[in-house]
């Protein structure tokens, strides 16, 4: 047994012994947390980019338990995205929710042409340059990228106001909840309101 996890411990990454020393740390602080609710304690949800330079606990006062962040490649509101924010009304008591994008967002460095055409020659990773997106090397790909809408953009302010009217609109979404369309601004970390997106995300009467 102790040569088999000898073994494991070679094949780790660095960042894999990072992330499990940190959360050594963790443990040792993890204080009452056990005690939290399921209910986030101040009942509202965010929507927003997996963007490594957007920390929602920091940019919007989060404590653990506080609020539901649920995050995806540009904050967009998916099928999947709005299957969470049901749940996260309909079963956990939020009531206000944010959908908020930022700048300079890689979303919209590409189109879903250019993602899928890339993903159908190779699963590798992609560089770019001067002249675009492309390949490192071409072997490996599947077409199955061309049955995924990527929601790339072009224009961020109306990026946020299309999620939050798609949101407003789904017939699953209760129409008393307020939706809030907001960018963050990846060079101040201001939250700027796109208003034509809270417009669209007011309280239905």
């Amino acid at each position: 047994m102790s040569n088999a996890i000898e073994d494991l411990e070679k094949v780790k990454t660095k960042v894999h012994q990072q992330v499990l020393s940190a959360n050594k740390e963790y443990v040792k602080h993890f204080g009452n947390k056990s005690e939290l609710t399921i209910p986030p304690a101040r009942q509202f949800a965010i929507l927003t980019c997996m963007d490594a330079r957007l920390d929602p606990a920091k940019y919007a006062g989060l404590a653990e338990g506080d609020a539901h962040v649920i995050r995806n490649a540009g904050g967009r509101a998916s099928d999947d995205a709005i299957r969470s924010l049901v749940i996260s009304h309909k079963l956990l008591g939020t009531k206000e929710w944010f959908v908020i994008h930022h700048t300079d967002c890689g979303m919209a460095l590409f189109t879903d042409d250019i993602i899928r055409g890339l993903l159908t020659k190779s699963l590798t990773t992609a560089t770019i340059d001067e002249n675009g997106w492309r390949n490192t090397e071409e072997k490996g790909g599947s077409d199955e990228a061309n049955h995924i809408a990527f929601l790339t953009f072009k224009n961020l302010e109306a990026s946020v106001t299309e999620d939050v009217k798609r949101i407003r609109q789904h017939p699953l979404v209760a129409g008393h909840i307020p939706i809030y369309g907001y960018v963050y601004d990846v060079r101040s970390g201001k939250l700027i309101e796109v208003a034509d997106a809270t417009h669209a995300g007011e309280v239905l009467n």
